[in-house]
């Protein structure tokens, strides 16, 4: 079985409301980039965040890392990559915002994503099977 592409990229453009007093986009407001890539990410395996409730199961983010490597500017095209690179344990989904006109990287990210039984209220050790359906993918 051939592995399926785990990835999704979007373009979006920061608007004046994100910029801080030095006129770059302001720090905050990256997570929110990240988290429109990720709900477009989920949303192409059918597993959105009304279909995570719908199965069972909460995912809340219990990590959240970012290095910011150039700033990003008012209305600068940017593509946000967000790509599935763990799934068995917990689900862990990389992120590349780049410079859409020249691919120059921005700001590298990854987030982390547990399971919670959300009828038991308890932190799944591995991930239900559900999730490996939707992702077409087996465990390791």
């Amino acid at each position: 079985m051939s592995k399926p592409d785990l990835s999704h990229s979007i373009e979006l453009s920061p608007a004046f409301h994100d910029l801080d007093p030095m006129n770059v986009v302001w720090h905050g407001n990256y997570p929110k980039y990240l988290e429109i890539a990720r709900c477009a990410l989920l949303a192409k395996f059918n597993y959105d965040y009304p279909a995570m409730r719908d199965s069972g199961y909460a995912w809340p983010i219990v990590d959240m890392r970012l290095k910011y490597v150039r700033s990003a500017e008012f209305n600068q095209k940017l593509l946000v990559r967000a790509e599935i690179v763990e799934w068995e344990n917990r689900l862990k989904i990389d992120f590349v915002i780049s410079d859409a006109a020249s691919g120059t990287v921005l700001t590298k990210a990854y987030t982390i994503q547990v399971a919670v039984d959300m009828a038991k209220g308890e932190m799944l050790y591995v991930c239900p099977p559900v999730l490996w359906e939707r992702l077409g993918v087996e465990p390791a």
